[in-house]
């Protein structure tokens, strides 16, 4: 069913009264000089993970499917403009959702920095629902077959740091782009390997993964390499190529790449 969601007023991350009014439960009612006069309609008022920072691997996990699950069946029918807008989740976060989100992050009314971080998270690629609604986007938009999608779900959940990074660097954040990536490293198995802290190398930092150093090679290569053209063959190489500046690429057996 379709919710009307009136959407906050410039400068409510920083407010101290937005807090005191989503942790006293009646927001819109109480304070209704927190926002405007602009309103927008969403598909639907399901709740759904905002926050998947905690918990076991397994826990994070089933977040993450479940996120996917709700987002595609009930959001990701709108315009980008709509469901790439943070102003709008935010909004529809403090009015619609906040029973449900104390209830599964009670910490999120402790502090403001707690409720801003949670609740309020600058929406880019290190928020929580900007990576699972462009994810779902992607898969969506880019994919028919539902065998194939939940494949690419599984590939996204599997290779988060990866995505993330993905989504980091804007000539990247194509979904064609990203789900080839995803498709390659899946194709030949590196998904440990992205994963795994780079060793023994000089002048890199203390938590350098493979996966993060590939896709910085791939992004200083640009643009005298048109890397987000590239058709999968040509991206595997390159792929391959900036791994084995790091990695023993005789443990893949990889050569007739380079």
């Amino acid at each position: 069913m379709e919710i009307e969601v009136k959407l906050l007023n410039p400068g409510f991350r920083n407010s101290e009264e937005l807090f005191e009014a989503f942790k006293n439960g009646k927001v819109e009612e109480d304070y209704p000089h927190l926002f405007s006069d602009s309103v927008v309609t969403l598909p639907s008022s399901k709740p759904f993970p905002i926050y998947i920072a905690k918990g076991s691997g397994d826990d994070k996990r089933q977040q993450f499917v479940e996120a996917f699950k709700i987002l595609r069946e009930n959001y990701i029918n709108k315009d980008r403009d709509i469901h790439l807008n943070g102003v709008v989740w935010f909004s529809f976060f403090v009015t619609h959702m906040r029973d449900y989100i104390v209830e599964k992050y009670p910490e999120s009314i402790e502090t403001h920095k707690d409720f801003k971080n949670i609740v309020l998270k600058k929406f880019d690629w290190e928020n929580y629902v900007y990576r699972c609604v462009l994810a779902t986007e992607y898969v969506e938009d880019l994919i028919e077959d539902e065998a194939e999608k939940q494949r690419n779900y599984e590939l996204i959940i599997d290779n988060l740091d990866v995505f993330n990074y993905l989504i980091k660097y804007e000539i990247f954040r194509n979904g064609q782009f990203v789900l080839m990536v995803l498709d390659i490293i899946d194709e030949l198995n590196l998904s440990r390997v992205m994963k795994a802290k780079i060793k023994g190398i000089e002048g890199l930092g203390s938590d350098e993964r493979y996966g993060r150093r590939v896709l910085l090679e791939l992004n200083q290569s640009y643009p005298v390499l048109m890397i987000p053209a590239f058709s999968k063959e040509q991206l595997k190489v390159e792929m391959i190529k900036a791994l084995a500046k790091y990695y023993d690429m005789e443990k893949l057996e990889l050569e007739s790449f380079v």
